[in-house]
């Protein structure tokens, strides 16, 4: 398989816990993967992808990003919108300035990706999976500014897919539950989640899903990949994806 044959990806929030996990999913299954994010370059990453280390919450760094990645590939066969910020505080306690970080980390960036990447993912008929949250359609207290930007990563999803179908880029988002990352258990400070051990809090968390455990990164990888692949999710556009354990299937009042 030659580079301009090869299917390329981008992947923001590269080196986190589930972007990380897809980084080695896509580039398991023969993807050349272009990375970002604020952390260092992970020391597995693949040797013939390109990192790009830097903070896409700043547009002027975002436009970077498409220019270096358009300098390495030709065309994008996904865009993998997962970088995320969460402030894990009671609404009355969020400052504007802790509310507009959020949004720039995790609402803008979806729009403006696209945007940018859009001529490259035209040109192989691409697709973008914009990783949301299941606290798009059902949240808990302290977290108001995370639910409210991934619920505009899932409106921002549906409309990508409408203005985006006449050049053959599929958008589609996914939904995680409860999943086993750095950014889950930071959240566990979050004041009503704050008894108890972090493992406790853990398995008081997996108790609450259907399955009885959270999720690990590797499964919320596999459903970027298919959402990704036009070989295996070719009619699916503007759909939302939730992958959260039976968590939001059973009542709160059961």
């Amino acid at each position: 398989m030659t580079e301009q044959t090869q299917r390329v990806v981008l992947i923001t929030g590269a080196a986190g816990g589930v972007g990380q996990a897809a980084v080695n999913h896509f580039s398991t299954h023969g993807w050349r993967v272009i990375g970002v994010d604020r952390k260092d370059r992970p020391a597995d990453f693949p040797a013939e992808g390109l990192y790009l280390q830097t903070d896409i919450a700043l547009p002027e760094n975002l436009e970077m990003v498409f220019r270096e990645a358009a300098n390495f590939t030709p065309k994008l066969d996904a865009l993998v919108n997962n970088a995320a910020y969460q402030i894990a505080k009671p609404l009355v306690e969020t400052t504007v300035e802790e509310w507009d970080l959020v949004m720039a980390s995790n609402l803008r960036p979806v729009f403006l990706g696209a945007k940018l990447g859009h001529a490259l993912l035209k040109a192989a008929g691409g697709a973008i999976v914009n990783v949301s949250s299941v606290h798009a359609v059902a949240t808990s207290a302290s977290i108001a500014a995370y639910a409210a930007s991934k619920g505009g990563v899932l409106a921002l999803t549906r409309a990508e897919a409408i203005e985006f179908a006449p050049d053959n880029i599929r958008v589609n988002a996914v939904l995680p539950g409860a999943v086993d990352t750095p950014m889950l258990r930071a959240g566990f400070k979050r004041g009503h989640l704050a008894a108890g051990s972090e493992e406790e809090q853990l398995a008081a968390l997996a108790r609450k899903t259907v399955n009885g455990r959270v999720a690990k990164p590797d499964e919320i990888a596999s459903v970027i990949y298919f959402l990704a692949d036009n070989t295996q999710s070719s009619f699916m556009t503007g759909q939302a994806v939730v992958v959260d354990g039976g968590a939001t299937a059973r009542l709160s009042t059961e």
